[in-house]
């Protein structure tokens, strides 16, 4: 990977991707799931991340560290109900 490459890498890769807590936490004994889910939710495009979009409208602090991916409707009733 040349040094371009690798910079086009980094920048479409997720801010939150380094301090996410599902990944650095709840994922620590799945690297092998965990990867498969960064490449689809994290390098790229995020828009379809339920915990992006749940940081991206509320803030890193209302994002629950077992809020997966994928669980959009989850991150909707997230964003719905905040004080919940």
């Amino acid at each position: 990977m040349n040094d371009q490459q690798k910079k086009d890498s980094e920048a479409k890769e997720c801010e939150m991707l380094k301090r996410c807590i599902f990944f650095n936490d709840e994922m620590s004994d799945m690297p092998a799931i965990s990867e498969l889910l960064k490449e689809k939710y994290c390098r790229g495009s995020n828009a379809d991340c339920a915990r992006h979009i749940v940081f991206r409208t509320l803030g890193s602090g209302k994002v629950p560290s077992n809020l997966f991916p994928h669980d959009v409707e989850r991150a909707e009733s997230i964003i719905n109900n905040p004080e919940e």
